[in-house]
């Protein structure tokens, strides 16, 4: 058996040495390491020999195997060489060339537009609350003080799942959760952005679909200087140091007393121009004292707290902002209009 373990490594390590082909390589170790190789062939003949030839026969099974294993990784590791040698030459990178721009993206308008807004109500300890777009009528119209017959819902009739199921016409009903979350508990300073829905005919200044923000803030003697103050807060940092405001009485039934705000012409400076259709004002938003049937159905006693709320279209402050003159650029993706904002 020595014999033929001598004669497998002569004419294994023959074979192996003249190898210029991967696959060979690997059908020669096979051939006479694999579990059904010559060397395991030879060795299964071990158990005809006596205790004492035993130990040298393995001895010497151990060198051969050892011997041909030892060409088969220098062959191997050469070939792997060529190969790596081979791709670098074939995928040579020309460091000279430009290099090619890719394409930049940027931020939506009207996302950005929230962000900023967020942005300056979370500076002022606001948090930012949001809720469901598919809601029931009570959070949406009888938890705000419009009861199912309420002229004022006329409005907002808007796109009905159920009887009972809608899609949302306004952020409002995020406040009436937010309320009732806390259990009675101050102070409430929220602010809800989000998308709501109404059946509006589109045209440049209305969309069936579009965002708000609104904002609440209940605690102990919250007046309407608070709000008139936040307000005057939120515009000169929105659109400049320069900007005022004016309230002027109006009436929404979730608040008692209303007002529609207006801000200053930040493009004339009050003076009158196209933007401000010569008034020297633009409206931005609605506001108000929360009414006390809101406050009894969000869980807070009106006699104890008060508080106020405004809400804004997102859309609106960003046709003013940047100056554009049709609501149906935002949802009709022009990467013309769009690219525009991408340095903003």
């Amino acid at each position: 058996m020595k014999e033929k373990l001598e004669a497998l490594k002569v004419e294994a390590l023959a074979k192996l040495q003249e190898v210029t082909d991967p696959q060979v390589l690997n059908d020669l170790r096979v051939k006479y390491l694999g579990k059904k190789g010559e060397l395991t062939e030879v060795l299964r003949g071990m158990g005809g020999l006596s205790a004492e030839e035993r130990p040298v026969i393995g001895q010497v099974a151990n060198l051969v195997r050892s011997a041909i294993e030892e060409i088969i990784s220098t062959k191997q590791e050469a070939f792997q060489q060529q190969e790596t040698l081979g791709r670098l030459q074939a995928e040579k990178v020309d460091v000279t060339l430009p290099g090619r721009s890719l394409p930049q993206g940027g931020i939506h308008p009207l996302n950005r537009v929230v962000q900023e807004i967020e942005d300056i109500f979370i500076g002022m300890g606001y948090k930012v609350a949001e809720g469901p777009e598919v809601e029931t009528d009570y959070y949406n119209f009888e938890a705000l003080n419009l009861p199912k017959d309420h002229p004022a819902r006329d409005m907002q009739d808007s796109f009905y799942l159920t009887d009972d199921l809608l899609m949302r016409t306004q952020t409002s009903p995020v406040q009436v959760r937010t309320m009732q979350a806390m259990n009675g508990e101050v102070p409430v300073k929220i602010i809800c952005p989000g998308k709501v829905y109404r059946r509006d005919d589109d045209d440049a200044t209305h969309s069936f679909q579009f965002h708000q923000i609104e904002g609440l803030v209940i605690g102990s003697n919250i007046r309407m200087s608070d709000l008139k103050g936040t307000l005057n807060q939120f515009v000169k940092e929105m659109f400049g140091p320069s900007t005022g405001i004016r309230l002027r009485p109006s009436f929404f039934p979730f608040t008692e007393p209303s007002v529609e705000v207006d801000v200053s012409c930040f493009k004339c400076g009050g003076d009158g121009c196209r933007l401000c259709k010569q008034s020297g004002w633009l409206e931005i938003l609605g506001a108000g004292m929360v009414h006390p049937n809101v406050l009894r159905m969000g869980g807070y006693d009106p006699e104890k707290y008060s508080g106020f709320a405004f809400g804004m279209g997102v859309e609106r402050i960003a046709m003013l902002k940047y100056g554009i003159d049709d609501i149906r650029y935002f949802y009709t993706n022009d990467m013309g209009f769009v690219k525009q904002f991408k340095g903003i």
